[in-house]
């Protein structure tokens, strides 16, 4: 088993490749890659690609921000605005302005007013144009980087079965790969065969704000951080990027009742976590 390890994406990424012989240069390959959708996508490099579309809110774009800007639109489209890109605002204004390993975890910087979510977003393909309805800008964070795991799954599968785990977002092929969620009382052991898995949850990426606790999963109905019983919902699907649309939006269900009930109606296999230490399985686990 060959294994890569780098920091992108503000995370860490793990290459997994099911082959005897040194793969190097494609471990190479797929780390490069990853650099170069963080250059496109990160809304904390003021010189990406989707920074410049937030500055000017109208302009041309490269096939890769105009396909994650038409997966954002579809994906709030089916989830009723559950999933909304547009919260970018929202996260900076809860304190999740720079990259996470930059903010103090006991700031007390102002907050400001604020921002509305539900901007929006024109995707005009024949002409690779993207257009914000003034005054709001994307976040694709999550999305960017769970459809990043799988354009490099389909890079490394060429020479094996292969697993990109970027940050929790799992996307994998070619065999069997066991995937831990974790829970209170220890890990639950997935077994996937190809498509991707994802964890939405408020137990990490947490900070205080003017003395109140703050998370990075905004409700859109509201702009603030979701409140609720859920801790982490892993989800799996099809791709890694699905993944994460779909535990985003069990996780902004409003409470673990209703994401289970939804999870088992529309079969989708995931594991929730509730804040009180349940742990609740759906979608055919169990």
């Amino acid at each position: 088993m060959l294994r890569h390890h780098f920091r992108a994406m503000g995370t860490e990424i793990e290459l997994l490749l099911d082959a005897d012989r040194d793969d190097s240069p494609l471990f190479q390959a797929a780390e490069d890659e990853f650099r170069r959708l963080e250059s496109l996508l990160s809304r904390f490099q003021p010189d990406s690609e989707l920074s410049r579309l937030n500055r000017v809110g109208e302009m041309s774009v490269g096939p890769e921000l105009l396909e994650l800007a038409e997966l954002a639109v579809a994906a709030r489209d089916r989830t009723a605005g559950r999933f909304d890109p547009t919260v970018h605002d929202a996260i900076a204004a809860a304190g999740y302005d720079r990259s996470f390993e930059l903010i103090d975890g006991s700031a007390g910087r102002p907050a400001p007013a604020r921002p509305r979510c539900g901007g929006r977003v024109s995707v005009d393909r024949a002409a690779a144009r993207v257009t914000l309805e003034p005054g709001y800008r994307l976040d694709l964070g999550g999305l960017a980087k769970g459809w990043a795991a799988d354009l490099v799954l389909a890079l490394l599968r060429k020479a094996g079965p292969a697993l990109v785990n970027a940050g929790g977002d799992v996307a994998v092929a070619g065999r069997p790969w066991p995937v831990g969620a974790d829970t209170p009382d220890g890990t639950i052991t997935l077994e996937l065969d190809r498509g991707g898995l994802a964890t939405s949850g408020c137990d990490r990426r947490r900070w205080r704000q003017q003395g109140q606790e703050r998370h990075h999963l905004i409700d859109p109905a509201t702009a603030l951080p979701a409140q609720g019983d859920v801790l982490t919902v892993t989800v799996a699907a099809p791709s890694a990027a699905e993944a994460e649309v779909l535990a985003k939006t069990l996780f902004l269900a409003g409470s673990a009742e209703r994401a289970t009930a939804e999870a088992e109606a529309l079969g989708i296999p995931a594991v929730l976590v509730t804040r009180a230490g349940a742990t609740l399985l759906a979608g055919g686990l169990g």
